[in-house]
């Protein structure tokens, strides 16, 4: 019954989308992995209307974390016409069908953020997630070079959370070697859920007799589970926590003290830039300069990497809301107005 109810979704979905993009003689497929953390609308639109700028429809779906959908999501946009296949994967593997399945009716597929793994994919679009991880362990290392450390993987499943780990690995081990840090906790969170990363903590917190002095989490809302563990035992704000992608709740824990960073990644230019390639892949056009190949397990994948932007609270109006990102006025909700940092 699930199942039923998912599909029938996808294909009200779809039909919206189709009804609204119709005017346009071309049309790329965006097959999305889910909604449901805030950022990804933000993507969807960005990059709908930056296609619609060049003359280009889009035809969205979202599959909510299940590969079975996703992929049968994707053969759908396929019937459809698209020129292009945009994917935002869920699983990094079973993706691979996708771009199987793309090439047989030679449709070129671009990887928008995460890597799809063991397949022909024709591009791949995202920031540098190893940096990313090695700007979140930098940071903390710098505030805090000893102590217990622990290490809050989104899901195993998503490349991008290997690519985290690499990156904070890159600067934690050498001072594990040195015996400077300790690895206390090491986990993974399921389908990157805040509930997953909060269950996790409590159990590290409970073998270690609440003895950690900083958490890497790879994204924001698993630091917001992370963050609610330490909170119950009377250590938010004592632990230094890292994320990323500057969601509202971070940035709002940010300014409440009870986060230390989060890694803003400017989605806006992502969204663009994931158009400007799809339309010229679309339309058959050579792929701009600049890219850097990236081995996915099977071919090497021409890529383009945007920088991502280390914010804390000394940073945040300067950036994520200078940007328009993040309004103030949320950000800074439970903070007396007279207390308002200046804009830049």
């Amino acid at each position: 019954m699930k199942k039923t109810v998912l599909s029938l979704f996808a294909v009200l979905l779809l039909s919206g989308c189709g009804n609204k993009q119709s005017k346009y003689p071309v049309k790329i497929g965006l097959s999305m992995d889910t909604l449901r953390a805030a950022r990804w609308a933000v993507d969807r639109d960005v990059f709908t209307a930056e296609c619609n700028k060049r003359g280009v429809g889009v035809l969205v779906q979202s599959a909510e974390s299940n590969d079975a959908l996703q992929n049968s999501q994707a053969e759908n946009l396929l019937t459809q016409g698209v020129k292009c296949l945009v994917v935002i994967p869920h699983n990094a593997k079973s993706c691979a069908t996708i771009v199987e399945a793309a090439r047989r009716q030679k449709v070129p597929v671009l990887s928008y953020d995460r890597l799809i793994l063991d397949s022909d994919v024709d591009a791949y679009v995202s920031f540098d997630n190893v940096k990313v991880g090695e700007l979140q362990a930098r940071t903390l290392v710098n505030l805090r070079p000893k102590g217990n450390y622990v290490l809050m993987g989104g899901a195993p499943t998503d490349y991008n959370a290997i690519l985290l780990r690499k990156g904070q690995r890159n600067v934690l081990d050498p001072l594990v070697k040195k015996g400077d840090i300790k690895i206390v906790g090491d986990q993974w969170s399921n389908d990157w859920l805040a509930a997953n990363a909060l269950r996790n903590m409590e159990n590290i917190l409970t073998k270690t007799n609440n003895q950690v002095d900083a958490v890497v989490d790879s994204y924001d809302g698993t630091a917001g589970g992370s963050i609610q563990a330490l909170a119950a035992q009377g250590l938010a704000g004592k632990v230094l926590v890292a994320g990323q992608d500057a969601e509202l709740a971070a940035c709002q824990r940010l300014v409440a003290g009870t986060q230390t960073l989060t890694v803003y990644k400017p989605i806006t230019r992502l969204a663009a830039k994931a158009a400007d390639l799809a339309v010229r892949l679309a339309k058959g056009e050579t792929l701009p300069e600049g890219a850097v190949p990236t081995f996915n397990q099977k071919v090497q994948v021409p890529s383009f990497f945007l920088e991502p932007i280390p914010v804390t609270k000394d940073n945040l109006v300067a950036t994520v809301i200078a940007d328009g990102f993040q309004k103030m006025e949320e950000v800074y909700r439970d903070v007396p107005k007279d207390q308002w940092p200046k804009r830049p």
